[in-house]
């Protein structure tokens, strides 16, 4: 397999393993942050807002994260 398949793949692939549990843990951070802030228990609609929002961020997130380390661990960026 070429090198720069294999890195792409491993990128990828850490992106989907870890995009459930990171966006619950930003999930569950924010809501938990709003709750507080707001001192009130959140509706289903604040809570579907928060839910897309962590999805975002984790979508942007994740593979700059798995970029950075899928080369450190490669050895790619040498």
């Amino acid at each position: 397999m070429d090198p720069t398949t294999q890195f792409l793949f491993w990128v990828v692939l850490l992106v989907v393993i870890l995009f459930y549990p990171v966006s619950q843990w930003i999930w569950v951070l924010s809501v938990r942050r709003l709750q507080r802030k707001l001192d009130r228990e959140l509706s289903e609609e604040e809570l579907a807002g928060q839910k897309r929002r962590a999805r975002v961020l984790a979508t942007v997130i994740l593979p700059v994260f798995s970029f950075f380390l899928n080369s450190a661990t490669l050895g790619v960026l040498q």
